[in-house]
């Protein structure tokens, strides 16, 4: 239902901390704050480190930086969409596709499929995945960054 302002109304329960996070009220539209998403990306400190910093139902939305190469992996129960906020992003598929991202471009990695991102300069991107979706998906290798770790400060 629409309030007077033609604002949806909240019925659902909203947790403490995503009151804190919004600034807002429960059951209220008022006092939210925008999320920076640069500034965001100015806190990650390395590359190939997702860093969480929103979550819309079941997908967390997070931030990277990324220079070189990660791993040739894929999500077997999750898609992945990357959006190059800066820079120029290669992603490598199978059968010698590739998919080239510049700044305000998305690809869309379906659940299953092999992929490797390239990053030959500095790019910035957001992810929007599945809470579920695994780093590095299939393969684990010494820079794979645990949930836990994606998450940091946002919980």
């Amino acid at each position: 239902m629409f309030d007077s302002h033609n604002r949806v109304g909240l019925d659902a329960e909203v947790s403490d901390s995503a009151i804190a996070r919004s600034g807002g009220q429960a059951g209220g539209m008022t006092d939210v704050s925008a999320t920076d998403i640069a500034a965001e990306l100015r806190r990650v400190e390395k590359y190939w480190t997702p860093r969480v910093i929103g979550r819309v139902n079941d997908q967390y939305i997070k931030v990277a930086r990324l220079l070189g190469e990660l791993v040739w992996h894929a999500h077997e129960h999750e898609d992945e969409m990357f959006l190059v906020v800066s820079g120029r992003l290669r992603i490598q598929l199978p059968d010698d596709r590739e998919v080239v991202l510049g700044p305000g471009q998305f690809h869309v990695v379906p659940r299953g499929v092999q992929h490797n991102p390239i990053a030959d300069e500095e790019v910035e991107i957001v992810l929007i995945e599945t809470v579920t979706t695994a780093h590095t998906g299939d393969v684990t290798v010494d820079g794979t960054v645990p949930i836990e770790q994606q998450v940091g400060d946002f919980s």
